[in-house]
């Protein structure tokens, strides 16, 4: 028996194992669409002042020390109609400051169709973008089966192309 052991000792026991194999190959041509952005420039309205004495008239009654501005209440195309600030010298002969201003804003576009791809925006005020969009160009691509993908020729402005092949081995 004692001969025996080391022979059991050299077989070999089987051994058992998974093997996943993965090859995930993507591909894309994108090309941009036109765009146009712009921004509304709001209504502002401020007053400073001394040795000013201010007042609002409406409706045939005066409110002293009253300051006008927007009138939010009445809209027209977005835009709010201002309420007139009276003002008087408070002591006359003495040194006297005032500083107002107004901004009239936007008032807002008719509805907007594009046409050929891209609408045409009023002008505002605000910042107004304009983006062409892109063209392929002569740009191609080829995905070959072996996992190869190339992209060649020309492609236009606004427009890219995208490939990758991952191959991923897993042995449990």
């Amino acid at each position: 028996m004692k001969k025996l052991l080391p022979l059991l000792l050299l077989v070999a026991s089987p051994s058992y194992a998974d093997i996943t194999q993965k090859f995930v190959t993507s591909a894309q041509i994108s090309v941009d669409m036109p765009f146009v952005t712009t921004q509304k420039l709001g209504t502002t309205y401020s007053l400073s002042g001394s040795n000013i004495t201010p007042s609002v008239t409406s409706g045939g009654s005066t409110t002293s020390n009253a300051i006008g501005g927007l009138n939010v209440g009445s809209l027209t195309d977005g835009v709010p109609a201002l309420i007139q600030t009276d003002k008087a010298i408070t002591t006359a002969g003495s040194a006297f400051s005032l500083t107002e201003a107004v901004t009239i804003g936007d008032a807002t576009p008719s509805a907007v169709t594009p046409s050929s791809g891209i609408a045409a925006l009023p002008h505002l005020s605000g910042v107004t973008t304009v983006g062409s969009g892109g063209t392929q160009g002569s740009g191609s691509m080829t995905s070959l089966s072996s996992g190869v993908t190339t992209c060649s020729g020309t492609f236009g402005s606004g427009s890219s192309c995208t490939a990758s092949t991952t191959v991923s081995i897993q042995i449990d």
